[in-house]
């Protein structure tokens, strides 16, 4: 993995390095902020427990409030910004699912 093609991002005081394109640095760095935002809000809440049950929480409310989005005629969301959540959703889950101390909260 060349630096020059991955991103450092930090969820939920763990870091991840995630290839990404050059162009999408700065979109990838704002998912992960905001994301980790929500699962901040999760875990404080106190009503859920374990990093992986807080992501899953945080990916139906962000993909809830994105859904809700596309129901609001002033606030169509576009088939690119769809993919792009798409993605950077294949990307998290993928970072999840090879990352052995992700179930340890």
């Amino acid at each position: 993995m060349s630096s020059s093609n991955s991103v450092t991002v930090q969820i939920l005081d763990k870091e991840y390095s995630i290839i990404c394109p050059q162009e999408e640095r700065s979109n990838l760095v704002s998912a992960a902020r905001y994301l980790d935002g929500k699962m901040r809000e999760i875990r404080s809440s106190g009503k859920v427990i374990g990093a992986d049950r807080i992501a899953v929480m945080a990916a139906l409310n962000i993909t809830h409030d994105l859904l809700h989005r596309q129901d609001t005629p002033d606030m169509q969301v576009s088939g690119s910004t769809r993919e792009q959540v798409r993605d950077l959703l294949e990307r998290v889950d993928l970072v999840l699912a090879t990352d052995p101390d992700v179930s340890k909260g």
